[in-house]
């Protein structure tokens, strides 16, 4: 008998071994991403007072664009490095929540680091 692989089980255990490496402070706060079919999201996080500081998605109103694809998540990650420096956070810890870094996650990251981010 073949036994299947649980693809989100595996995801969130890759994301638990992240996680025990990386957390946010306010001075460095925790750069969260999510990815589904057709939509990413990230937040950044500060996990010591556990508050969600700023967080852009492809949900947003102001998004045009698909967030399935590479150039959805690379905008996506603009709008989150614009609304970080509106904030005065300049710089953040990456977790990629147990995803391969890239595609989308790499569009993300790379278009929060044209914005300004440094990570």
């Amino acid at each position: 008998m073949v036994k299947t692989v649980d693809r989100a089980k595996a995801r969130a255990k890759r994301h638990t071994r992240v996680r025990a490496k990386i957390s946010g402070t306010p001075a460095c706060p925790r750069l969260n991403v999510f990815r589904s079919a057709k939509h990413i999201y990230a937040q950044v996080i500060d996990d010591v007072s556990g508050t969600t500081l700023c967080a852009a998605s492809s949900m947003e109103k102001g998004f045009e664009g698909n967030g399935g694809n590479v150039e959805g998540a690379k905008m996506v990650g603009e709008m989150l490095a614009k609304a970080c420096r509106e904030k005065g956070i300049e710089e953040v810890v990456f977790d990629r929540g147990g995803y391969v870094y890239h595609g989308r996650i790499k569009a993300l990251a790379d278009g929060a680091r044209e914005g300004g981010l440094k990570f």
